[in-house]
């Protein structure tokens, strides 16, 4: 039976994952490193977990306490040499899934919501919205019960900057319809 898909040899997978971590900013698990290498249906979960503590022990990745996976400048400099050797179809596909996991990572950075109970009973849920420089928006809501407050938490983290935006835009509206500028 032919092989489909790119990936067939060990050294393919030890590529497709210098390739994807020398993209990645964060530190990954190596169920997330699968996940983001996964662009090929020969690639197993099982070769990642064979390739990864080979790439460890050649210094070409390294693992720090909590399981979390980094490039090393070596895995980083073989990496550039040998990513050409990737298929276009498969290289296209990890950076698109390393793309959109920067981006979800770098967005809940940004992003605060903590459910602390209150002497009275009920919940505080207080929320934020960062940016590179700083604090956005802060807000605290209360809820009656810890159930409702998760669902605040949860709602918010969902859609931050939507809410952010609609604040901003009530607020601005608001004050230009009672004191419009001058000219």
């Amino acid at each position: 039976m032919e092989n489909l898909g790119f990936i067939h040899t060990m050294m393919d997978v030890k590529v497709l994952i210098l390739f994807v971590m020398s993209r990645v900013q964060y530190p990954v698990d190596v169920q997330k490193l699968y996940e983001l290498c996964y662009q090929d249906d020969c690639l197993s979960y099982f070769d990642v977990r064979e390739a990864v503590p080979q790439l460890i022990g050649t210094g070409h990745l390294s693992e720090a306490r909590d399981g979390t996976l980094t490039i090393t400048d070596k895995g980083r400099e073989t990496g550039e040499v040998v990513e050409d050797s990737l298929a276009f179809p498969v290289a296209q596909r990890a950076q698109q899934a390393v793309e959109r996991f920067n981006q979800e990572i770098k967005r809940s950075m940004h992003i605060r919501a903590e459910v602390m109970e209150r002497p009275e009973g009920d919940f505080s849920v207080v929320m934020g919205l960062d940016d590179d420089r700083g604090s956005l928006m802060t807000l605290e809501l209360m809820a009656p019960t810890r159930q409702q407050a998760r669902r605040l938490s949860a709602a918010f983290s969902e859609s931050a900057e939507a809410l952010y935006q609609t604040v901003m835009t009530l607020l601005l509206e608001e004050a230009e319809a009672n004191h419009p500028q001058t000219p």
